[in-house]
């Protein structure tokens, strides 16, 4: 659930911009005089000139690319999960002058757009402008407003990217070790940094901080010290790094123990508000919708999909219940026949490697329906979920950014093996025979991990980097519908239902967010809804409310993105009539990134 490289589905934990307001550095960056002297030249010319279109699209283009340039200067973070590694061994210190800095950043730069007018760009222009405008009109907000790098300590934590130099072989493995070695230095001030600006912290995010930071040990403790020991760097370079190593250690233990010490009389509640909820929304969904119109929508969702799942349980339940009395309350039948079809599952010890089994079958159904284009030279590999990313969720996808476009796609997979018989035959049955194939094609084929291989090929970077995450949770949770409607599981009603099952989480995962931080459902509320209205195991709705309760609005998205491509595709068809093919919508659809699907609608719909 990638940042290209933010994972994304169950584990998407923060946006980019939060990934921003946390921990970077900003400086102020000045647009070159040419380029806005264009902009203001420009700007007082009529729209209906083609020789201003395109005075004014190629001044945008080169203010895009010096824009790219520096925002990777400042925040080399996120430049390097995105593949460019031209600041890899930078780490910044989250201290007050760098969010003044930020600050200042955002203003100039939307200073900078304000001398532009949008009306004189091509349609794929007008759609990156509003992409950086939106992207720095949120950073003023989390810094201003929601001030989220104050309460919540889980964003500081350094791990993540130290583990993406040392596992990705975009370079050789020295020139790795010296970029980790030039970040390693500033590991103590950084936390020292984050320790002076956390104020009043969220329990439920403090205690996430800790597991993830601690997780975390490993890459310093081990995985560092192993390349270490097959490395040729020299004895002198050996040893540097390995002192460094430990006293980064050293600071993350400590900021450990400083956060399980730290007392709040009053802490702040994790619930948002329904004002910073509906402002969070539309600035993380970018949806065509208000967060109150998808919750509306979400409602009569689930009423919809609960009617279709009572119809197929009556039409099942001669088959496994024989002349047994069916029971008359629908909710009560649909989890009978639930209960009953999800015993088909696999051996704990094999539920990874029965993640990797399905993905050859998904291949071969797409290429044989001529669905979309597979790429096969893109590796995706299945893997345990590295500890550093534990805790929200169990399953996600790691991509490579567009920089990276040869790099490893991981298929994270949370591990179970240890877990208590009880509670892992929960999971197991939540996760049964059909689920895992719905998961996959989700995570993996054609969802995800197919979603992000399209979004790199992009020739627009702004579209590949700010990548909108409604669309992204939108399209795999559209692909499991599609690959049911075009005959994937042989249109057995066994798997319709449990599609439904499934598609209930999409559903009830909106609900669920808005009814927690816009209102103020209960735990017991939202374990009704959960396990008596969308039929999932105990362990999973634990999962959720513990997911709940440490991030917000990304729920959202999954359904609020599912909702706008099926629009489009009703939209799209109703256009092309007979014209229309499913392959070209999909390959027209995902060749725009990963953009707010409400703009991939004016591209695709306009004349």
């Amino acid at each position: 659930m990638s940042n290209q490289n933010l994972t994304f589905c169950e584990s998407r934990m923060k946006s980019y911009l939060q990934a921003i307001g946390r921990r970077i550095k900003i400086a102020r960056f000045i647009l070159s005089i040419s380029i806005l002297s264009s902009f203001l030249f420009t700007g007082c010319k009529t729209p209906s000139s083609k020789e201003n279109d395109g005075t004014s699209n190629k001044a945008f283009e080169d203010y895009s690319a010096s824009f790219i340039e520096a925002l990777w200067k400042q925040n080399p973070d996120w430049a390097t999960t995105a593949g460019y590694h031209k600041y890899d061994s930078i780490l910044v210190i989250p201290d007050r002058n760098s969010i003044n800095a930020s600050l200042k950043f955002a203003k100039n730069q939307l200073d900078s757009l304000a001398a532009m007018d949008p009306k004189l760009l091509s349609a794929a222009n007008q759609t990156d402008f509003y992409l950086i405008q939106n992207l720095l009109k949120e950073s003023q907000w989390n810094y201003d407003t929601l001030k989220s790098y104050q309460w919540d300590p889980s964003s500081y934590n350094v791990s993540g990217t130290f583990a993406f130099i040392l596992t990705e072989n975009y370079a050789p493995l020295d020139k790795r070790l010296k970029s980790i070695n030039g970040r390693l230095v500033n590991v103590p001030e950084y936390y020292k940094a984050a320790k002076n600006i956390i104020s009043n912290p969220v329990p439920e995010l403090l205690n996430l901080a800790v597991d993830q930071n601690l997780g975390g040990l490993s890459v310093f403790e081990n995985d560092l010290l192993d390349s270490l020991k097959v490395s040729t760097l020299s004895a002198s370079e050996k040893k540097q790094i390995t002192e460094r190593s430990a006293k980064a250690v050293a600071a993350i233990k400590d900021y450990t123990k400083w956060l399980k010490e730290l007392k709040s009389e009053k802490p702040r509640s994790f619930r948002l508000g329904k004002e910073l909820y509906g402002r969070k929304f539309a600035h993380n969904i970018q949806s065509a919708y208000t967060a109150d119109q998808i919750y509306d929508s979400a409602v009569a969702r689930k009423e919809e999909v609960q009617l279709k799942m009572a119809l197929i349980s009556r039409q099942l339940w001669p088959k496994y219940f024989g002349t047994k009395p069916m029971p008359k309350d629908s909710l009560e039948l649909i989890g009978k026949m639930i209960d009953t079809l999800s015993v088909n599952h696999v051996k704990q010890q094999d539920f990874q490697t029965a993640i990797s089994d399905i993905i050859p079958g998904l291949n071969k159904f797409i290429n044989d329906k001529k669905l979309i284009t597979l790429d096969p030279t893109k590796p995706l590999i299945v893997r345990k979920e590295p500890a550093y990313m534990a805790g929200v969720a169990g399953a996600s996808i790691s991509a490579p950014g567009p920089y990276d476009k040869g790099g490893n796609t991981y298929y994270n997979v949370g591990s179970i093996t240890n877990w208590p018989k009880e509670k892992a035959e929960s999971y197991l049955r939540e996760y049964n025979h059909y689920i895992m194939q719905i998961l996959d094609i989700h995570e993996a084929i054609p969802g995800h991990y197919t979603q992000l291989v399209y979004a790199n090929q992009s020739p627009s970077l702004i579209k590949s980097l700010l990548g909108n995450g409604a669309m992204i949770e939108g399209w795999a949770v559209y692909t499991e519908q599609m690959m049911l409607e075009n005959g994937f599981g042989n249109n057995q009603p066994e798997m319709w239902l449990m599609w439904y099952k499934w598609h209930l989480r999409t559903v009830c995962n909106t609900i669920l967010d808005y009814s927690v931080h816009a209102g103020n459902m209960s735990k017991d509320e939202a374990m009704h809804l959960l396990i008596k209205e969308a039929f999932q195991q105990k362990a999973e709705a634990e999962g959720k409310w513990k997911r709940v309760s440490v991030s917000n609005v990304q729920l959202t998205s999954y359904y609020t993105g599912y909702k706008e491509i099926i629009d489009l595709r009703r939209d799209y068809k109703a256009k092309l009539g007979d014209k229309f093919n499913l392959k070209s919508f999909h390959e027209k659809f995902l060749s725009y990134g990963s953009t707010p699907v409400k703009y991939i609608k004016t591209l695709m719909l306009e004349k």
